[in-house]
């Protein structure tokens, strides 16, 4: 039987995913009944349920607003664990497909049980991600 792994490798192991596009890994870190909350009045905003509906529409939809082909680069620029909560922060640079550039600074709290991300929430600039990956930071969630 394999160990399970801290709640803060869980957590570095899936923003790694991440950056380096692996889905698998990225599916493998969640519970399948985690959520994902987005703060914001974006069609993106809302919690977002279930592990499938988190990779597939959540995460899916959001590479659908950035250029194909175009680098994205993800950074984890620091990580703090207390128990089975974890704080992360990363940098997402990369362009939207309009050809405008997207740079945010993000930070997820995450709970992790059983080796496996059950929520996050996650906080970013959301007016930027409004005016460079959607065109209108007056669009209103569709969640």
């Amino acid at each position: 039987m394999t160990a399970l792994l801290d709640p803060k490798t869980v957590v570095t192991r899936y923003v790694e995913a991440v950056r380096d596009g692996d889905v698998d890994v990225m599916r493998d870190s969640f519970a399948v009944d985690a959520a994902w909350t987005f703060p914001g009045s974006l069609p993106i905003s809302g919690v977002w349920e279930g592990r499938d509906h988190i990779i597939d529409d959540f995460l899916g939809g959001m590479g659908t607003r950035l250029q194909a082909g175009a680098p994205l680069v993800i950074a984890l620029t620091n990580i703090v664990a207390d128990g089975e909560q974890v704080v992360a922060e990363w940098t997402s640079d990369g362009t939207a497909a309009g050809g405008a550039a997207y740079r945010n600074r993000c930070i997820g709290v995450f709970v992790v049980r059983d080796g496996r991300i059950t929520s996050v929430r996650e906080y970013a600039d959301t007016h930027h991600v409004a005016s460079v990956l959607f065109g209108d930071a007056n669009e209103s969630s569709a969640r």
